[in-house]
């Protein structure tokens, strides 16, 4: 079961504007259990979800140094019979009625177990103005990816005449797409395909110097950095998480109250994957080693050969899951705890 649970800043309440919520899933007929023990058996459930032929697929890609792989990478391991947009498809959207004019704030959440998407405005311009919750320095445009877990708030302004536009979401290395129609009370609402007439490639995780959180960090000095390799192979489908120095002592992470943590974060793997931390939010602070001031947030996408270093302040002690959230690489061993000792 999944719904959303919206928290409204009591600031928000004098702003003029619309708020329509999207709650995105993946849906299958088939029972998740069955598709993970064919995984485990080392065989793919989805067929062509790569971004190119890979010559290193299937093989264990533990010792693939950051930066790229050079053949490509798998977009997707799990086919899905449907994608849901507030548990609809778009043979039978849901049609939010707007006025004419109208400011709209779009709440966008990638509930899916293992799907990221592609946001697609269309005609419209839109502010991402927040991610995971956060406030960042607003980035204008049409398409914002969003990974699995990641939240979305885009605000967008709808023309003064009559009406009809798709706010659509479109499956990493796919053409399916899934979504919602704004339309005003006398506009019409067309049939809208649930298919690109092209698929899409990786998303891109967020360009670090256009996603900037609008309330950082404290500036500080790290107390405690983790190397963390995500590690796994396609073949034997297992997937881990290994920080050599804490896994010598103990099968967790480790810090202590009132730290700042940087967590680097390298991806040596031939999928992307969606990290979040329970308990806490994070800042991007380098990406594959470059210092950046980048969002503040709870799920960051770590790209194939990419490293990501995640900052956050040791303050909410107690016993915190770390995990891929793509659903199928959690159960199948890319999850650990961050403990305070």
């Amino acid at each position: 079961m999944a719904a959303p649970l919206i928290v409204h800043d009591p600031k928000d309440a004098a702003l003029d504007e619309q708020e329509v919520v999207i709650l995105l899933h993946d849906f299958t007929f088939e029972l998740p259990q069955e598709i993970l023990d064919r995984l485990a058996k080392g065989m793919s459930h989805d067929h062509g979800a790569t971004a190119a032929a890979d010559p290193q697929a299937g093989h264990d890609m533990s010792q693939m140094p950051p930066g790229g792989m050079g053949g490509g990478m798998d977009l997707n391991d799990v086919s899905y019979d449907a994608f849901l947009a507030n548990d609809r498809t778009l043979d039978d959207p849901e049609v939010v009625r707007v006025d004419n004019g109208q400011r709209v704030r779009l709440r966008i959440i990638n509930a899916a177990s293992a799907t990221n998407f592609m946001i697609e405005l269309g005609a419209l311009s839109g502010s991402l103005t927040d991610v995971d919750g956060r406030p960042i320095v607003p980035v204008i445009g049409s398409r914002f990816p969003l990974a699995v877990a990641q939240r979305a708030d885009v605000r967008v302004t709808l023309p003064a005449s009559d009406g009809a536009w798709p706010v659509l979401f479109q499956r990493e290395g796919d053409t399916a797409l899934t979504g919602v129609i704004l339309a005003t009370k006398s506009g019409a609402v067309a049939k809208v395909a649930d298919q690109a007439h092209h698929a899409i490639g990786a998303i891109d995780r967020e360009a670090p110097m256009l996603y900037q959180a609008a309330a950082p960090l404290p500036e500080r000095r790290a107390d405690r950095e983790l190397a963390i390799d995500l590690t796994g192979s396609m073949m034997t489908y297992r997937w881990g998480i290994e920080e050599k120095a804490a896994m010598a002592h103990h099968a967790h992470l480790a810090v202590q109250e009132g730290e700042r943590v940087e967590m680097t974060l390298t991806n040596r793997t031939e999928m992307s994957h969606p990290m979040h931390l329970h308990g806490h939010h994070f800042q991007v602070v380098a990406v594959n080693g470059t210092r950046v001031k980048g969002a503040v947030r709870d799920t960051e996408l770590v790209p194939v050969g990419g490293a990501v270093t995640l900052a956050f302040d040791a303050a909410n002690p107690g016993k915190w899951m770390f995990h891929c959230h793509n659903l199928y690489h959690m159960l199948s061993g890319m999850m650990t705890q961050v403990r305070y000792l």
